[in-house]
């Protein structure tokens, strides 16, 4: 397969020499990203009429030359050091602990001896997932289910800003690819960028990805009103002297954190172009509820009262309704909730609170003031607007091809599938670009797309397993991976190929709410010797290891929240995977 590919010649496509010519070829220091900025309707979802985008089927994402030699770059990741416990009993502290080792896989292909000698640099970018921004307080969240399951509930909630700006400016610290030095392309977001589609949390999700001040506190502008001053005594008290469940568990009283949690933060943005993944948090209510027209749903999460208790029997009931998908429209919650009206508590009502649809997602992905450095949409268009899809093509490098996935079922429930429109799109996308590699891009990995119940807005198609995915792209000489997320673990697989493909990876990184709390720097090389690589590297936010309980400052509360979440009661502790599922070195036949 030849990997010489000229660029586009249609009055849309952007000649990257060109541009950088007549730009002086703007000096920018490695790892530090530069892109061509796509005109709108260059990320085009659909096939494209004769006289516009059809010469241009993936929006352009460009990368000036690193400007000195490239060297790997491990400062920042787990290749150098990550958190570990340091304490072995009760509420366990955090800090610095021996870095991860790299394990080379070769199930798809043989590694070859001398080939980190012979290798050179296709890509390399930044994957980052389920960062669930939460508006802590909101109305709608389910934490009374806490009383039939302890995780339900996670006292690290009300500090996921905190964390996602940390884990912006450690990935804005990363000089280079921690293998090759190559300067980092982009960085994705796969899905699940909010918790519970409230337009508050979009807003800062948007805000940390793109840059600015946020303040991540709903309702009443100058107090916290949740179930953490609450009282109950199920949930963690931090600023009260309450012999609460999770002090009894070690947890800290902490006088002045909620005040410092609604407190306004700033993030930096990336320097880096950044593309964004819908997943099943940002596309329903709950992550589960398929319905947007309900309105008293509607009423309720803006409105002034919150249920934050519920029996253990009941709590049991509405979970296992959740997890079996009984209930996919939410007509059984709001009836739950309507059932327990005199026993909610009061609080400030909040119209920024809503649920957003996902036009509104579009917009506000393609609203100026959340640009930050790139592309316009971050991937979405107006054709995706127009058309009524949230998946697209870009292009990552010469010959390496992005394509983003919209596994959401709109039905409901939280568990994934696509549509026979968006498969078609799929393959021939892949087939139209041939001669590049290709990265797909999802929420969902495959073993997570068994929901095929139909689309409302499309009931005649029939919607796709991830099964089906997987054949599909098992078929295709030029997919090198399928990058996502969902399951809140590091997960690497080998796919076979099939029907002349060589197989391909599928890579699913753990969450950035749950411990670990994980991204991860993906590289492509040619090793020249009839192999490539994917190099993967796992890293973790720039707040320090060590907290301390004193320093409610923007970055001690990034520290707490990792710390918080590594005690939260009930968590899994195998969300990290194995060896072969962190940093690793995955190779496969070359196309």
């Amino acid at each position: 397969m030849s990997r010489i590919r000229s660029v586009a010649t249609s009055a849309l496509a952007v000649n990257r020499r060109t541009v950088l010519a007549a730009t002086g070829a703007a000096a920018v220091s490695a790892g530090v990203g530069y892109a061509l900025r796509p005109t709108d309707s260059q990320a085009a979802t659909t096939t494209p009429a004769a006289d516009t985008a059809a010469e241009a089927p993936v929006a352009q994402s460009r990368q000036a030359p690193a400007a000195a030699p490239l060297a790997p770059y491990t400062r920042g990741t787990t290749v150098a050091i990550v958190a570990a416990p340091r304490t072995s009993s009760g509420f366990r502290r955090l800090g610095d602990g021996p870095g991860w080792q790299r394990v080379v896989r070769g199930d798809l292909a043989a590694a070859k001896s001398g080939r980190a000698g012979r290798r050179t640099a296709l890509a390399a970018f930044v994957q980052l997932t389920d960062m669930h921004i939460i508006d802590a307080q909101h109305p709608m969240r389910l934490e009374y289910l806490r009383s039939t399951d302890v995780h339900a509930w996670r006292p690290q909630e009300a500090l996921t800003v905190h964390g996602a700006i940390a884990l912006v400016e450690r990935i804005n610290a990363l000089r280079g690819g921690p293998v090759t030095g190559a300067p980092l392309h982009f960085a994705m977001t796969t899905g699940d960028n909010t918790d519970n589609n409230a337009r508050t949390e979009l807003e800062w999700f948007l805000t940390v990805m793109s840059g600015g001040r946020i303040s991540p506190n709903s309702g009443d502008p100058r107090h916290y009103e949740g179930v953490m001053n609450s009282g109950i005594k199920q949930y963690w008290q931090p600023d009260t002297t309450v012999r609460d469940a999770d002090k009894q568990r070690g947890f800290p009283h902490l006088d002045g954190f909620l005040a410092a949690a609604i407190r306004e933060l700033n993030s930096p943005g990336l320097n880096l172009p950044w593309y964004s993944t819908v997943g099943n948090h940002d596309a329903m209510p709950l992550g589960c509820y398929g319905s947007h027209a309900d309105p008293w749903l509607t009423e309720y999460a803006m409105g002034g009262r919150k249920l934050m208790s519920l029996p253990a029997a009941e709590a049991k009931k509405l979970q296992d309704a959740i997890k079996k998908a009984k209930d996919p429209k939410g007509a059984g919650f709001r009836e739950l909730l309507k059932a327990h009206a005199r026993d909610m508590r009061s609080v400030t009502p909040d119209e920024a609170r809503a649920p957003y649809t996902p036009t509104e997602y579009l917009k506000a992905h393609l609203d100026p003031a959340h640009r930050g450095l790139g592309p316009v949409g971050h991937g979405y268009s107006t054709a995706n607007l127009d058309k009524g899809t949230q998946y697209y093509s870009f292009r990552i490098a010469d010959d390496v091809i992005g394509i983003s996935l919209d596994t959401t079922d709109a039905g409901g429930h939280y568990e994934g599938s696509v549509g026979t429109a968006q498969l078609k799109w799929l393959e021939k996308t892949l087939k139209d670009n041939k001669d590049s590699y290709a990265v797909v891009f999802s929420h969902h990995t495959s073993q997570s797309m068994d929901n095929t119940r139909p689309d409302p807005a499309r009931p005649g198609e029939r919607r796709h397993s991830g099964a089906e995915v997987v054949n599909l792209l098992s078929r295709q000489r030029n997919v090198l991976a399928w990058v996502n997320g969902h399951i809140h673990r590091n997960d690497i697989t080998a796919h076979s190929g099939s029907g002349g493909g060589h197989g391909f990876w599928e890579i699913s990184t753990a969450s950035h709410v749950d411990y670990p709390q994980l991204a991860r720097v993906i590289e492509l090389v040619d090793n020249k010797d009839g192999t490539l690589s994917l190099f993967t590297t796992c890293v973790e936010s720039s707040a320090p290891h060590r907290t301390d309980f004193a320093d409610l400052s923007q970055t001690g509360l990034a520290a707490l929240y990792r710390e918080l979440s590594f005690n939260a009661p009930g968590a899994s502790t195998s969300l990290g995977g194995s060896a072969r599922d962190r940093n690793t070195e995955l190779v496969l036949k070359k196309g």
